[in-house]
């Protein structure tokens, strides 16, 4: 309590000891006990008014024992019902949790893990994943100052996230029980398999094949590569203890359009435990021709190559970087990019007039926008000779087609000439341009649409840099690839727009999250934030269907579909107030990521025990644990000291007190006559 709440009080004592003493005992003729009790009734009273409106805080210091957390975290992936080991995860995980000794000892919390992290999910060993490294990740967030053991059951076979044996939390120390056999077996297993997602018709298509063996003994095996019924490719391998792994690199024929799904199967006369890990499905789109890009410029430019490489990141994209007299048919191409043009451009502006390509223009410091005037009818151009720098403002209600805002405005700005451009028809901005702070009308990325003929404008140079920041920031290229490769989708597609747009792949793996994203439009092609889509998925293998609800986004409405078996899959899209539909079909590909594994990973999790200043165990060594856990003195509780403060004017029995007091004075009066 302050000094100036003390002297506060000791006024109010005085104050209320003062009046009482003035109204009944000052200048009383008979100070009997009825005025003595009126006196002290009044002090009482109207010192308890003032005490409240001091409001002095009052302090409690109590003290508490927090024991220390120990949490015991159970593997709920499928590899260990694989393993056989869901029986003993189960009752090691119930012995301790049960523990008298430990439950007086640690504040016991159990959780599980899959591909996700669990404190409230029941264990059923069905998770189609496992991600021990997101286990610490959480731990971290939960337990973040004393130190504490945690006890982790699982086989150590990871199949999803970081590397968990490096993921050391400063103030744990992890003692792993290891479930699952750690003897050798032999075992042959395809670990990786690799290939393209889309191939060309007529064309060949790599796959590499990632073969281990472990075993002493020398093995003979046959790589089968399948599609269907029928063998597209078969080579004999052989291992031995000092040849343990061999990578085969294969090229299979593209000889028919459409999705097709192989089977690699790697065989041998021997008696393996699992034979599961001996077989990949993997699938191929093939595509009958790819998008032919021209990227047409008479100057030398940084942003050319990055524009090649963005275009080309899809298998799907060819660009060809050519300068105006060196271009023969514009006809070979399905996309015309037109780089800074000037009066140089006059040819292809004139041949593509009559054969209508569609077309991305980006000008900058060296584009001759009178030229530019004159062979298009979508901008009108008023530029000066001085060059500003432009920066990028989203326009979240472009609906040509989906994107994402990934930081536009914090990118570099783009260099043009400074002046107005006005748009003369129907325009769809994408992205407006901004001098530093000061936001303009004019746009930055637009495009236009009439018919079937498309067209896209970027006015600034130097879009490099935006790939450039894309890296810096995500340490990859795939934003603005995936950008720009939006870009060439848009442009590349002659089909006229349609009320409803549906993005999907056509084939999926198991295991993974299958998401559909689509957009609806209204009759002025504006897109309806109000509509109401739904999805009617069908297995075709079973012939089951399943409806689903659209959510919706920012710019888009999608939906996960979530626990999908192999297999094959159509589904109709629909919105219900218009009745707009779109049909599609997917095929997911067979892979059990959790039933490749025929041991524990002892040595990892050795690794992490030690790595952490932890021990691991052994299933048969779960006395040891409990032991070691209720004896150490690594792990002491912590008594904390605990000060409670609280206003006075929050205890209610003082306002009740109060009323007492003011009652009592009045009714003694009123007894006696003095009223």
């Amino acid at each position: 309590m302050s000094i100036n709440t003390i002297l506060l009080l000791l006024l109010a004592l005085i104050v209320s000891a003062g009046i009482a003493f003035y109204q009944y005992l000052y200048k009383a003729n008979n100070k009997s006990y009825m005025y003595l009790l009126l006196a002290f009734l009044r002090f009482a009273s109207i010192f308890l008014v003032l005490l409240l409106l001091i409001n002095p805080i009052i302090s409690r210091k109590t003290y508490e024992t927090q024991k220390t957390p120990l949490p015991i975290v159970v593997d709920n992936s499928e590899s260990i019902a694989f393993l056989n080991q869901d029986k003993n995860a189960t009752e090691l995980s119930k012995i301790l949790a049960e523990n008298p000794k430990l439950q007086e000892k640690y504040q016991i919390q159990l959780y599980s893990f899959d591909e996700e992290f669990n404190s409230d999910r029941q264990v059923d060993f069905k998770g189609k994943q496992s991600n021990i490294f997101k286990v610490f990740e959480n731990l971290k967030q939960l337990y973040r100052t004393q130190n504490h053991p945690v006890v982790l059951l699982t086989d150590g076979n990871q199949t999803q996230g970081s590397d968990y044996v490096f993921n050391i939390q400063q103030n744990a120390n992890v003692y792993p029980i290891v479930l699952g056999d750690t003897i050798e077996h032999l075992d042959l297993k395809i670990s990786q398999l690799n290939a393209n997602k889309y191939a060309f018709l007529k064309n060949k298509f790599p796959v590499e094949v990632f073969l281990n063996y472990t075993g002493s003994k020398p093995v003979n095996a046959i790589l089968n590569i399948q599609s269907g019924n029928t063998s597209v490719y078969k080579q004999n391998v052989s291992f031995s203890s000092n040849k343990k792994s061999e990578v085969i690199s294969i090229l299979l024929n593209a000889d028919k359009v459409g999705v097709h799904t192989y089977k690699a199967v790697l065989s041998s006369a021997e008696n393996e435990k699992n034979k599961f890990n001996n077989v990949k499905n993997f699938a191929v789109e093939i595509i009958d021709q790819r998008t032919e890009v021209a990227l047409i410029s008479n100057i030398i430019h940084p942003d050319l190559g990055a524009i090649k490489r963005a275009i080309e990141s899809n298998a799907q994209r060819k660009v060809a970087l050519v300068k105006t007299n060196e271009i023969k048919n514009l006809s070979d191409y399905n996309v015309l990019i037109f780089y800074q043009p000037t009066s140089e451009f006059k040819s292809v502006f004139s041949q593509n007039k009559n054969l209508k390509t569609n077309s991305l223009i980006i000008t900058g410091l060296n584009t001759d926008f009178n030229f530019l005037r004159q062979y298009q009818n979508h901008f009108d151009f008023k530029m000066s000779a001085q060059k500003e720098d432009y920066s990028a403002d989203f326009n979240a209600n472009f609906n040509s087609f989906a994107i994402d805002d990934f930081g536009f405005e914090q990118f570099p700005p783009l260099e043009n000439p400074f002046g107005s451009i006005t748009p003369k028809n129907n325009v769809n901005t994408l992205l407006y341009s901004r001098i530093r702070t000061v936001k303009t009308e004019n746009p930055l990325l637009a495009f236009t649409e009439f018919g079937v003929n498309r067209n896209a404008y970027l006015f600034g140079e130097n879009i490099w840099t935006w790939r450039m920041e894309t890296h810096l920031r995500e340490k990859s290229f795939e934003k603005f690839d995936v950008f720009f490769d939006k870009i060439i989708q848009y442009l590349a597609a002659n089909a006229k727009k349609k009320n409803l747009v549906v993005n999907h792949e056509n084939f999926y793996n198991s295991g993974e999250n299958v998401t559909i994203s689509a957009q609806y439009f209204n009759k002025n092609y504006e897109f309806d934030e109000n509509a109401q889509l739904t999805i009617q998925l069908k297995n075709k293998e079973d012939n089951t269907t399943r409806v689903y609800d659209f959510v919706k986004g920012s710019n888009d409405y999608s939906v996960t579909l979530d626990g999908l078996s192999s297999g094959n899959y159509s589904f109709i899209v629909k919105e219900n107030q218009s009745g707009s539909q779109y049909t599609g079909s997917f095929h997911i590909v067979h892979f059990d990521a959790e039933k490749q594994f025929v041991n524990a990973d002892k040595n990892r999790l050795l690794q992490l025990a030690s790595n952490t200043q932890g021990k691991a165990y052994f299933v048969n060594q779960i006395n040891d644990l409990v032991k070691f856990l209720g004896e150490t003195e690594n792990y002491k509780p912590i008594q904390k000291e605990v000060i409670k403060k609280s206003p006075l004017i929050d205890w209610i029995w003082g306002l009740v007190l109060l009323a007492i007091l003011l009652a009592s004075e009045w009714f003694t009066r009123k007894y006696n006559g003095l009223l």
